[in-house]
This record gives C-alpha cells, sequence and structure tokens, in this order.
C-alpha cells in the first residue's frame, strides 16, 4: 500500500504486526492502540500498549513481541467486539532510544488471525528524526471497516503522541534502580579464584550469599536433605520427601531431587484452605498442568480514571543492574517473565536436528524461606501459582516462533515465602552453544513498568545463560540481573545446569533424566 490508501477489512478478527529488520544496535519499537471518537479518547483505558495490554472490553489486545531476523510487536483486534462508538482505531509505533530513521524495514500489516492470510501492509519510508509514528488506522466505513495507510511521524515519542489523541500522561520519571545489592554468590572453583576464608569466629556468609554444599559423586544419587525445621509462624512443608525415580536420558540432560514436596499423583500438594489446580495430564505429559491453564498473559488492570498513563519501562543493564520490585509497588498479583531470542540461522550441530529452529528454554531454581527448595524446566516440573514454588512455566516453545516465547508466571502475593529465585535459559536444540544469540527477558509485574533485561556476547561453548536472580532481603523483593554465560563440564554438554547449581550454591542433587519427549 501507499500512503493515504485504504482496503477494506472484512473479517472480524485480526493480528496487527508491526515489524521492522533486527540489527546489531538492538533498535527496539514498541505497538499501540488509541480507540477514538471524533479523533480523540474517551479516557485513558483507550489506550492498549505494554504497560495496558487490554481494552476494558476485550477487543484490542497487545500480545507482545516476537524476536527473530525480523522483530515483530502485535496487538490483536475482534472488530465485532469494537464499542459502536468507537470510529478510528489508531495504529501507532513508537521507539526505545532511537529514532525511525535509524530503523530498517519498518511496516504494518493486518492479518487473518484465524488463516494468517494478509489483508494489508504498509511500508514507512522517509523516516528520519521521528520517535513515534501513526503507520495506520482501522475505520469503520458505511458499516464496516477499513484500514488506511497514515506515516504521519512525531518528534515527541509515545508520549507525545498519545497526549494528541487526548491521553493523560504521567511524566514522572521511573527511579534509578538504587538498590545496593550484595556481592554476587560464590562462583565455582573451576571458572574462578576461591574466595577469602571468613575471620576466624565467623561462620555466618554475607548477607545474600549461599555457600555451595558439597557435590554427589559424578552420577550419584545421594539421599536428599530435608528442608531445615522452619522458626514459628512460617510456612512449613507438608511431611514426607519424593524421590523421583531415576531414569535413562538419551540427551544426558540431569535431572534434580527435589525432595521436599509429596505431590499428590500429577501436581503438587496444596496446604488446607488453598486452591489446588485440578489433575490431568499437560500439553507435553508434565503432571498437574492442563493446556492452557494459566497460560493466559496477565492482562493489567486499566488505570482508575484521572489516573495518567504510565509509559516507564526499566532496563536492567551492567551499568545499572538491579531493581526493587517492592519499591516498584510490586507488592502482589501474578508477574509475568517473558523470555524472547534473536538467534543465528539454524545450525547442523552435534544438537540440531535437520532443518530444526533454535530452541531455548526458560527455567529457574527456587528456594522458599523454610528451605524448600527446587527447579522448574521442560524437561521437569511446570510447577504451580496456587501451592509451592507458586511458580509456573507456561509452555515449552520449540519453534521460537511463538508471538509470546515461553513465559514464567510468579505469584507475588506469595512474596513473604520466597527467599531466592534465578531465572535462566537453556539452549536445547539449534546451535551448539550460544554465540550469536542474543536473549531478552521482560518482567511484567503488575502495578509496576515492564523490567527488560538483554543478554549476549557469548564467546565460549556455554549452553546456559544466567538471566536473573530475585532474591528477598529483608522483606524487600529485589531482581538483579546476571548475564552470566556457564559453559558445562568437559564431556557432559547438557550437564551445564548442574554447573548453574554449583555457581550459585543451591544444592540441588542431580541424577540422568529422561530428556524431551
Amino acid at each position: 500500500m501507499t500512503k493515504g490508501a485504504n482496503v477494506p477489512v472484512q473479517i472480524p478478527a485480526v493480528r496487527i504486526e508491526l515489524g521492522w529488520q533486527a540489527g546489531p544496535g538492538g533498535l527496539d519499537a514498541d505497538a499501540s492502540a488509541l480507540l477514538l471518537v471524533a479523533g480523540k479518547v474517551r479516557s485513558d483505558n483507550d489506550f492498549v500498549f505494554y504497560n495496558q495490554a487490554a481494552h476494558p472490553s476485550g477487543a484490542i489486545r497487545h500480545e507482545g513481541k516476537q524476536r527473530g531476523a525480523t522483530v515483530l510487536d502485535v496487538l490483536t483486534a475482534d472488530l465485532s467486539q469494537v464499542e459502536s462508538q468507537i470510529e478510528t482505531i489508531v495504529i501507532a509505533a513508537s521507539s526505545d532510544g532511537a529514532t525511525f530513521g535509524e530503523f530498517t524495514g519498518l511496516y504494518v500489516r493486518i492479518v487473518d488471525a484465524g488463516s494468517g492470510a494478509e489483508v494489508a501492509r504498509f511500508d514507512s519510508v522517509g523516516a528520519t528524526t521521528e520517535t513515534a509514528f501513526v503507520l495506520g488506522e482501522l475505520y469503520r466505513r458505511q458499516g464496516g471497516w477499513k484500514f488506511r495507510a497514515v506515516g504521519q511521524g512525531y518528534a515527541s515519542g509515545l508520549a507525545g503522541l498519545a497526549t494528541d489523541f487526548g491521553i493523560s500522561v504521567d511524566d514522572e520519571q521511573p527511579q534509578a534502580p538504587e538498590f545496593a545489592p550484595p556481592p554476587p554468590p560464590v562462583p565455582s572453583q573451576q571458572q574462578h579464584p576461591a574466595p577469602p576464608m571468613p575471620p576466624q569466629g565467623q561462620f555466618a556468609p554475607p548477607p545474600g550469599q549461599h555457600p555451595a554444599p558439597p557435590m554427589p559423586p559424578q552420577g550419584g544419587f545421594p539421599v536428599p536433605q530435608p528442608a531445615p525445621v522452619p522458626p514459628p509462624g512460617q510456612y512449613p512443608p507438608p511431611p514426607g520427601q519424593y524421590p523421583p525415580p531415576p531414569g535413562p536420558d538419551s540427551y544426558g540432560q540431569p535431572g534434580s531431587q527435589q525432595g521436599q514436596f509429596p505431590p499428590a499423583p500429577g501436581q503438587f500438594a496444596a496446604p488446607p484452605g488453598q486452591y489446588t489446580p485440578p489433575t490431568g495430564p499437560g500439553s507435553h505429559g508434565q503432571p498437574g498442568f492442563q493446556q492452557g491453564q494459566f497460560a493466559s498473559s496477565p492482562a493489567q488492570p486499566p488505570p482508575p480514571s484521572g489516573q495518567p498513563v504510565n509509559l516507564n519501562k526499566i532496563s536492567l543493564t551492567k551499568e545499572a543492574p538491579s531493581v526493587s520490585l517492592t519499591k516498584q509497588g510490586a507488592t502482589g498479583g501474578i508477574m509475568r517473565i517473558n523470555l524472547n531470542w534473536t538467534a543465528p540461522p539454524a545450525t547442523k550441530g552435534l544438537f540440531s536436528r535437520k532443518g530444526g529452529a533454535l530452541d531455548l528454554d526458560l527455567c529457574c531454581f527456587w528456594e522458599l524461606t523454610d528451605g524448600s527448595k527446587g527447579d522448574i524446566r521442560a524437561v521437569g516440573n511446570f510447577g504451580g501459582l496456587h501451592a509451592p514454588p507458586f511458580i509456573q512455566l507456561d509452555k515449552d516453545d520449540r519453534s521460537g516462533t511463538a508471538v509470546n516465547g515461553e513465559n514464567l508466571d510468579i505469584n507475588l502475593d506469595h512474596t513473604a515465602q520466597f527467599r531466592r529465585i534465578l531465572v535462566f535459559a537453556t539452549l536445547w536444540e539449534g546451535a551448539k552453544d550460544f554465540r550469536g544469540v542474543h536473549a531478552t527477558a521482560t518482567l511484567y509485574p503488575v502495578n509496576s513498568p515492564p523490567i527488560e533485561m538483554t543478554v549476549g556476547g557469548c564467546v565460549d561453548n556455554s549452553r546456559d545463560m544466567v538471566l536473573a536472580l530475585i532474591e528477598n532481603i529483608n522483606g524487600e523483593l529485589v531482581v538483579r540481573r546476571e548475564g552470566r554465560f556457564v559453559p558445562p563440564p568437559f564431556g557432559k554438554p547438557r550437564w551445564g545446569v548442574a554447573e548453574i547449581d554449583k555457581a550459585y550454591g543451591w544444592g540441588l542433587n542431580w541424577a540422568p533424566g529422561k530428556g524431551k519427549s
């Protein structure tokens, strides 16, 4: 389409794709939609974007990014559900720290949500110093809908664009991450020198550190250590232990023995009075996880009438690596952690099936204040939100093409029961190691701006990438960007996960697992 052209949209459910070519500079943009009556929004609720992911009517949703050679940010629209007063839906793009003159191949595309057929496409050209763009609009005409290519730029960014359409914007900038985290955990002796010995008589490690337990003999199955008895008033783990039986693993992938919670067949046992999700086979045969359960992205509630819209995002970098969730106002609700990645073309390597796409798995280690601990991974346990560990993996995206990537949901209503959570990514298939791969993890806390961190630059044979450490420090939940690659032990390329355990002193017990089916 050329600028100013229009086409009819004769289907009710469409995907709206904002796309551009990925580049070495990590240029990023965000899609948004404004629902207008007589050229203005009725209220701030008529603005759908990364901080306000769903319109109250449910007709428009911000679905999130898909990263690859072409980066997409996606909105969905059910035009049959758009309120009758709405005349126009403006589709906009805003850049994050760059002008659109630096972007290559910026476009907007309307796609049939059912068949995937392209309905309309407008390629933006001639951008210079603009930091926001109205790329197109869906509008009503004679009882139906049409799409028009617009191509109007703004030098004042998303705030200027939103204000022009009647949005009241919160101009307050996010506080710079000011939490001074404790020193990093004791690294493995194979990679770094051992830390100095504490002075005589000092037995407790510095705050936030955890001494690594002795490692079991290679391939061994040591007896799991029971959780320590918690002080009065803390959540007690159910009695008993759950030692999963060892099993052969055609891939040599280690599996942990969690040893603290004896689940009923297929799921964790919930304490009395807590909701227990129904049992049933999961999308990959995981016990206790029903496909689609808790898998939808938790939409941020629209702000109350009169409250300005917050456009801020927080980026964690090497220079500013940590932020307090508690100080940002994220004190409850379901926090989603999303993983997306940019990768080189699939290679025929040791673990790459012919024609296979890059397959990354989002994983975590968890430890609760009662001393119980374990792991959540696509090759093991998918977890649960309403019983320990209060963390759940939504799916295993093996193709890398899912718009929403892979996600961990964390129930922050149980913040007081978390001691620490280590979020990491494992390379399962599609390349020999992480060289050339850049992963972006985004945290979506309720009542707080999104928190982003990007990790790349691997120079060795690492197949495991540590993204973030979330710690409860004196009642304050703090996120710290780690950005660390962990190489596997010699001759065991899939055992990098056990090396992460050693580096962070988690103390899980490892044995060969079953791999992916």
